[in-house]
C-alpha cells in the first residue's frame, strides 16, 4: 500500500461560489407575517420560498391560470379561488394571458359569422340526439359571438351590409332553436324570450309564434297564446285553389287545443268561485248560529287535525236556523281509554249518546266494560275557568253549551265518563290536582 501523500496548503482552495443558482419563481412570493422574527428564519431560496409561502391548494389555483395547465379555455383560468390567491400576491405578467388569447384565437377562426355558424350547426347536432341543454349551450355561445365587438374578428374593417344581413340569420336561427331546447326542457319563459327575439328580427316567423303560443299555453296564458296561433294562421293561410300546409294545419290543431283549455280554465275557476262564495256563507251562518245560541269556541296552540269532522249546521249549512252538529270525544280517566263520535246534533240528549256508545258491550274494554253501561256511568265536563259540571241524561247538548259556560276547544266537546263507584275518589282526585296546579 502506497502512503498517504498529504496535500499541500496550495491545493486546498476554497470551492468556487454557486452563481448559476436561478432567481426565478414560479410564483409570486408572499409577505412574510410581521410577528415572525425574520433573524431566527434561516432565509430560502428565491424559488423555494415562492412555493413555501402557499398551501397545496393554493398552488393547484394559481396553476390553473396557466395555459399549460388549464383544463378548458372557456373558463380563461378566471377562477374565484385563484384569482383570490392572485389578488393577495403582487402583480403578474401577463404574458399568460397572451398566451391564452393566442390559444383562443387558434380554437375559433374564421370572420364572427362563421364562428357563430359552427356553433349553430353543433347546436343542430346535439338537437338531432335530443340533447337539449348541451345545444342550449352551443346556440347561446353562437348568440355571444353574434353580439361581441366587431374589432374582436374584424379588426378595424366594419362589417358590410352582406355581411350583418347573414349575420342576423344565424342570430335568429340561434334564438328560434334555443327557444326549441327551452321549450322541450320545460323553460316556458325563457321560451317566450327567445321568441320575442325571434320576432324582432324576422316579425314574419312562424315557428316563433308557434313555440311561443306553445309555451304560453303551458304557463295558462290562453288570450296571448290564442293570439300567435291566430296570427300564425294569417301567416300561414293558403291560396284559395291550396292544400293548407303543414305549418297551417299545425297551427289549427294548437289553436283548438287552446281553446279547449281556456274552457275547462274557466270551468274550472268558476267552480273555485262558487265554492269560496258556499265557504263563505257557510261560515257566516256559522258563526251566527253559534253567536245566537252563545257557544264559545276556542282554539288551541296545537289543534288536532280532525280532517271532516268539524263543527257544522245540518241539513242547510247556509242557514243559521239549521241545527248544529258538533263532534265529541268520550273520555274514560280511570280506564284510560276514549270514544269519539263524530257528530252529534244539538237537540240529542246525552242518554242517547250514551246508549250509542255504551250500549251492547262498548266501552273502555274487556274487563271493565261492565261497569261502563249507559245506566252505570257519570258524566261530567269542564268549565272556562277549570271546574266541572255534571251532565245529566236528559240533558241536550244545546243545554250543555249555551251560555258559554262550557267551551268548544278545537271544535270538540270532551265529556269525561266514569263509573258511578268512582264518581267521589276522581272528583277528588280532580280538585287535588287542580288546586296544586
Amino acid at each position: 500500500m502506497s502512503p498517504i501523500e498529504e496535500l499541500s496548503n496550495e491545493s486546498q482552495a476554497d470551492p468556487e461560489p454557486l452563481t448559476n443558482i436561478s432567481s426565478e419563481t414560479p410564483f409570486p412570493i408572499r409577505p412574510k407575517p410581521k410577528d415572525q422574527d425574520a433573524s431566527t428564519t434561516p432565509s430560502l431560496p428565491s424559488a423555494m420560498d415562492s412555493v413555501r409561502s402557499y398551501s397545496a391548494d393554493e398552488i393547484v389555483q394559481m396553476m390553473k391560470k396557466t395555459p399549460l395547465f388549464m383544463t378548458n379555455l372557456e373558463d380563461g383560468g378566471n377562477d374565484d379561488a385563484a384569482s383570490a390567491v392572485l389578488t393577495k400576491t403582487t402583480s403578474i405578467d401577463n404574458k399568460e394571458n397572451i398566451q391564452l388569447e393566442a390559444l383562443r384565437a387558434l380554437q375559433y377562426e374564421g370572420t364572427r359569422r362563421e364562428i357563430a355558424l359552427g356553433f349553430k350547426e353543433r347546436g343542430n347536432e346535439m338537437v338531432a340526439e335530443k340533447r337539449w341543454k348541451d345545444a342550449k349551450e352551443f346556440y347561446t355561445k353562437g348568440i355571444l359571438t353574434l353580439k361581441a365587438p366587431q374589432k374582436e374578428v374584424l379588426g378595424d374593417r366594419s362589417a358590410s351590409a352582406d355581411e350583418e344581413a347573414e349575420e342576423r340569420k344565424v342570430e335568429e336561427a340561434c334564438y328560434i332553436n334555443r327557444a326549441l331546447c327551452n321549450l322541450e326542457l320545460q323553460n316556458y319563459r325563457s321560451t317566450l324570450h327567445d321568441t320575442r327575439h325571434t320576432l324582432l328580427l324576422t316579425p314574419t316567423s312562424h315557428k316563433a309564434l308557434y313555440r311561443s303560443a306553445l309555451a304560453l299555453l303551458h304557463l295558462s296564458r290562453h288570450a296571448p297564446a290564442l293570439d300567435a296561433t291566430t296570427r300564425g294562421l294569417a301567416l300561414t293561410s293558403p291560396a284559395p285553389e291550396e292544400p293548407p300546409s303543414a305549418p297551417h294545419t299545425a297551427f289549427l290543431t294548437l289553436h283548438e287545443r287552446i281553446l279547449s283549455a281556456q274552457r275547462l280554465a274557466a270551468i274550472s275557476a268558476a267552480k273555485r268561485a262558487s265554492a269560496a262564495e258556499h265557504k263563505r256563507k257557510e261560515q257566516l251562518a256559522l258563526t251566527a248560529a253559534l253567536q245566537a245560541r252563545g257557544i264559545k269556541l276556542r282554539v288551541s296552540e296545537r289543534p288536532p287535525d280532525l280532517e271532516d269532522a268539524v263543527v257544522s249546521l245540518r241539513p242547510d249549512p247556509e242557514s243559521p236556523t239549521s241545527a248544529l252538529h258538533f263532534p265529541v270525544l268520550l273520555l274514560y280517566p280511570e280506564a284510560g281509554g276514549s270514544d269519539f263520535v263524530k257528530q252529534v246534533a244539538e237537540t240529542e240528549r246525552w242518554g242517547d249518546v250514551l246508549a250509542l256508545v255504551l250500549g251492547g258491550g262498548g266501552g273502555p274494554g274487556e274487563g271493565e266494560g261492565v261497569e261502563y253501561t249507559p245506566e252505570g256511568v257519570e258524566s261530567f265536563a269542564e268549565t272556562r275557568e277549570g271546574g266541572l259540571v255534571k251532565v245529566g241524561r236528559k240533558v241536550r247538548l244545546l243545554d250543555l253549551l249555551a251560555g258559554g259556560k262550557v267551551e268548544v276547544v278545537d271544535g270538540v266537546v270532551k265529556v269525561f265518563v266514569v263509573p258511578k263507584g268512582r264518581v267521589e275518589a276522581w272528583v277528588k282526585g280532580m280538585r287535588e290536582r287542580k288546586g296544586k296546579t
